[in-house]
């Protein structure tokens, strides 16, 4: 993504701004338009086109006369007539394409005539630069001056001119704002000529850009030049929920691209029956629930019994209107349902469960059978254990010969409990007068 200005590298990103795909001087993919008679060369006798089409910040485009008869081309700097001094901006269109983008727009090229100087120079280039790096710290302090005035309404873009010598304020309300005394606190601080401009709502969206709820960038800042009225009948047609938070773009009205596919669902829509048509059977009174515009269906549910919704075609609603007109009465909608009634085949059914997104996961009940187990074996250890010294115990009093109550005491010491911490046995002090003869 780069213009003709900057370039593109090898590894994708622009040479010229290095802004890492988007454009430092704002030209790349904004409102541009694809020159398809460029290769075109002008007949024998004429001359070709002397107006040029110059874009400045934010998509804000003007048509110029090359009085002086510059070698001009897509992507030049050159510097403009403004009402006073002079202004910097880009090339965007040459040649004959422009007279087209003037007849679009019915300007008026007799009384209307703005001049191009001469292709900027660097010096130009180096004020006109130092200019757009003042723009956004003097949009945060304009913002709290209107904020200390209390004043309705919201500073969303600053616009300076190539030579410095004037900005220009883009600024957004719902009613009449007096901003007199703001102008007045503006010219104090910025030490600048001040001009207000007031913008609507879709077009402060459009100068600042964005990225929609599709994914891709809006489409009144990339080609959508005229904004047409959209009213929530075009989603009511396109049978879409009247979600304001869904339905609202980021200018906080409804989106222009509702408009879009209104005249193919308009067209459909003749096929189909009103939805306020209700049909007469003898079962009862039917009222339309739903229609799906793609596939020809509706959906019909007595009245009383709501939730239970009969699914015919437009055709068969058709047919039951034309008879009820006859002032008869069809039997029930059960009949004109039982035909549109598919068996559902599966193509592939997931047998053994590869597809799972938990299969490598662990059972959570096999923890709980090894930690049963493992409290199980515990006791069978010390039981064990128990018996090794019990017969180690009857092996060294065979060896004694001794059968005294102490003995007893030890052997039967050496026996587990039941719990799995014991406490150690405390033994009172052994006197020699009661111990055994050891037989030498």
């Amino acid at each position: 993504m780069a213009c003709q200005s900057c370039a593109t590298g090898k590894d994708g990103q622009p040479k010229g701004c290095k802004n890492n795909g988007t454009c430092g001087t704002d030209s790349c993919n904004k409102l541009t338009v694809f020159d398809w008679l460029a290769n075109m060369s002008v007949p024998n006798g004429e001359k070709p086109f002397d107006w040029v089409e110059v874009r400045f910040k934010n998509g804000r485009k003007h048509y110029y006369h090359n009085a002086e008869n510059l070698t001009l081309s897509i992507g030049d700097i050159v510097a403009t007539q403004a009402q006073s001094g002079h202004d910097i901006g880009m090339v965007t269109l040459t040649g004959e394409l422009v007279r087209v983008q003037i007849k679009r727009k019915r300007i008026d090229t007799k009384n209307d005539i703005l001049k191009i100087y001469r292709k900027a120079s660097q010096k130009d280039i180096d004020i006109w630069s130092q200019a757009r790096d003042k723009e956004e710290p003097m949009k945060v302090k304009a913002r709290q001056f209107a904020i200390d005035l209390k004043l309705q309404m919201k500073i969303s873009d600053i616009e300076f001119q190539g030579d410095s010598s004037k900005a220009t304020f883009y600024y957004t309300a719902e009613e009449r704002v007096d901003f007199r005394e703001l102008i007045k606190i503006y010219a104090r601080e910025f030490r600048i000529r001040i001009e207000m401009k007031q913008v609507g709502f879709r077009q402060e969206a459009s100068r600042l850009g964005g990225i929609g709820s599709c994914g891709r960038e809006l489409c009144c800042s990339t080609w959508l030049t005229d904004f047409r009225s959209v009213s929530t009948s075009a989603a009511r047609y396109q049978q879409l929920s009247l979600n304001p938070q869904k339905l609202a773009g980021q200018c906080g009205k409804l989106k222009c691209c509702l408009n879009y596919e209104l005249d193919s669902y308009l067209d459909a829509l003749k096929a189909f029956p009103k939805a306020d048509t209700k049909l007469y059977t003898e079962k009862g009174t039917a009222v339309c629930q739903k229609t799906d515009i793609f596939k020809g269906h509706m959906w019909y549910a007595y009245e009383g019994e709501w939730m239970n919704w009969h699914l015919i075609t437009t055709d068969q609603a058709s047919e039951i209107i034309a008879i009820n007109k006859k002032r008869e009465k069809v039997a029930s909608l059960e009949e004109y349902a039982v035909d549109l009634v598919e068996d559902e085949k599966t193509e592939f059914e997931n047998v053994v469960g590869q597809d799972s997104l938990t299969r490598f996961d662990s059972p959570k009940g096999n923890k709980k059978r090894k930690n049963n187990r493992s409290r199980n074996k515990k006791p069978v250890q010390n039981k064990v254990e128990a018996k090794n010294n019990n017969t180690n115990a009857s092996k060294g009093n065979t060896a004694n010969k001794s059968n005294t109550p102490k003995a007893k005491n030890q052997a039967n010491s050496a026996k587990p409990k039941p719990r799995p911490k014991r406490k150690p046995n405390k033994r009172k002090p052994e006197n020699n007068n009661n111990k055994p003869n050891e037989s030498k």
